[in-house]
This record gives structure tokens, sequence and C-alpha cells, in this order.
């Protein structure tokens, strides 16, 4: 079911006080924890940024060894030697990104793998501005980083969130479309850019307690996907 914007706006009052229901009533979890940086693996050197929201964070997952961190490197490391460092923040917008890159220090990388959008989705960022900062995003990646190729996941299905009510959950989910919609076409507009669309797929058992953050199951495959993709895309496109 697609919303029209006068539908939308209609529907204002009763967004609003679902928005507030979901905030009070979903479990606040915390980052996984464990080292956020470190290096694994056998084979050619591969220095890795993995940067985010509170999925890049792990939350949902009790380590970051059992989050997407830890899943993607060591999937990565059987064929590399991957020297990584994690770089993300619960309730993170694009827009802030490049700040809390910029608390981290300096360090340079051949890829980096993005996970966001989620916080975008919910302040119902407009496209045209989201392709901006996260254009601008990756400029300080480039410029900043070094780093020759970026791997941009796909905003993930909000309409399919346990936590989210109807008609919240399909307005939300109409938005994130739009803008892996807008992610698309970046990643159309740059060499250097790959959009990962995991298969998040429909069933949501796999999903973290709070019903709005991915379980170890999900970090599992989401990592081993964007491995085998990093692995086959540098295979027939070295850096």
């Amino acid at each position: 079911m697609i919303l029209t914007r006068a539908q939308q706006l209609a529907l204002a009052p009763v967004l609003a006080v679902q928005a507030v229901q979901v905030i009070r009533r979903t479990p606040r979890l915390p980052e996984a924890s464990g080292p956020r940086a470190g290096q694994e693996g056998q084979g050619p050197r591969l220095r890795v940024l993995i940067l985010g929201d509170s999925s890049a964070a792990g939350v949902g997952a009790p380590t970051q060894r059992a989050a997407l961190s830890g899943q993607l490197v060591q999937a990565l490391g059987s064929r590399a030697t991957v020297t990584w460092q994690l770089v993300a923040r619960t309730g993170i917008t694009t827009a802030s990104v490049p700040a809390l890159l910029s608390s981290v220090g300096e360090g340079s990388f051949d890829i980096a793998l993005t996970a966001l959008g989620v916080n975008d989705v919910t302040r119902l960022t407009h496209p045209s501005r989201w392709t901006r900062q996260t254009q601008a995003l990756h400029h300080t990646l480039r410029s900043r980083y070094a780093v020759r190729r970026i791997y941009a996941t796909t905003v993930p299905p909000l309409d399919q969130f346990p936590a989210l009510p109807r008609p919240l959950s399909t307005v939300l989910g109409r938005h994130a479309q739009k803008l892996s919609e807008a992610l698309e076409g970046v990643a159309q507009a740059a060499p250097d850019v790959r959009l990962l669309h995991p298969d998040w797929g429909a069933d949501t058992t796999g999903m973290a307690s709070d019903g709005f953050h991915p379980g170890p199951e999900i970090y599992r495959h989401w990592g081993h996907f964007a491995a085998q993709f990093i692995h086959e895309d540098l295979q027939s496109h070295p850096l």
C-alpha cells in the first residue's frame, strides 16, 4: 500500500501518536560490546572502514564478533589480511557522520562499507537532500581517508519492522524505498560506489527483541553477503 502525500498529511496526527508510542514501548538495546578495530586473516592486505548507525554499531548482537563488523571481517579474512576499523553510533544520521569521523582521527583505507539511512527515514529527510549528504560523505571518505571503493548498503524495509504499527510502518517503508532509490542514483553516477543490497526478506524472526534492529542471524547473513560481494567485485575490478 502506497499513501499519497494528501493521505500522509491527513494521517499526521495518528502517525505522531504512533511514533510517540513506539518510542515509549520499544526497549533501548545497547551497542554490541568488544573491539572496534583490529587485524585478522591471511592474504593480500585490505584496509576496511565500517561506518554507520546503530546497525553498524551492532545493536541487537551481544558482541561485535556476532555483529556486522565481526561477521564481515571474519568472512573477508578468508582471503585477505584485513585491517579494520568501525565508526558507528546509535541515532546518527548521514549528515553527522563526517563530524563523527573527524573525532576518530586520521587514517587510510582501501574500502568503506556504510550502513546508513534508517535515522534519515524516521526524520523524513527529503531524498534530494539525502543525496547531497551522501555525496558529501563519500567526498570526505575519498579526500580525507583515501578510500578507493565505497560499498553502500541500501536502506532496510521499515514497513517490515515488527516494532512499527500501521500506518506508520507504511509511511516509513515508502520513504525508505525512496532513499534507497536515491542511493542507487548516487551509485550510478560514481564509478567507485557499489550498491550493497542484502536480501532482507520478509522473515522477521531473526530480528532483535526490540523489533527494530537485526539479530545475530541477520548480521551473519549481512556480513557474509557483503564479504562475498566485495571479494567478487575486487577480483573483477582490482583497486
